[in-house]
């Protein structure tokens, strides 16, 4: 998110991400993400834009599957290896040795401080367990399927 306020751009992969996380880990409204990156898009196109969204709200006419939940830290670690990306964009974290740059809460205390990071100061606590919130998406992804009163 910062990339895109302080650019205007953000990567496609992390457009997905950030649009998966939004919309299936916190279960916020799909039209919210979309007017909040239209609105800060350098590169907003309307229908890329709200066909976007809805594909990974899983409510498109191409939303198969409509029951993929990115995994942030799997994607991150998958998408940039080494950290780079997360180091320009998330500097209070950049310190962090390889294996724990897309999962700082699970670093030694040690390796925290090593890197002068204490959680909830310098970086927050997560605000969603991916489990809990992959479980709770599918969940109400299903009962959107089945229709009202199934």
């Amino acid at each position: 998110m910062r990339e895109l306020w302080e650019s205007g751009w953000m990567h496609n992969r992390v457009r997905m991400l950030a649009a998966s996380f939004l919309v299936k880990h916190l279960m916020a409204p799909w039209q919210e993400g979309a007017a909040w990156f239209w609105d800060t898009l350098a590169d907003a196109d309307l229908a890329n834009n709200t066909m976007g969204w809805q594909w990974s709200a899983g409510c498109d006419a191409d939303a198969a599957p409509y029951f993929r939940i990115f995994n942030p830290v799997v994607q991150g670690a998958r998408s940039d290896p080494d950290g780079e990306y997360v180091r320009r964009w998330v500097p209070e974290i950049a310190t962090l040795p390889r294996r724990w740059i897309h999962k700082p809460w699970k670093a030694p205390t040690s390796v925290l401080s090593e890197g002068g990071i204490r959680l909830g100061r310098d970086y927050p606590h997560p605000i969603v367990e991916h489990d809990v919130a992959r479980k709770r998406a599918l969940a109400a992804l299903t009962r959107v399927q089945r229709g009202p009163g199934l």
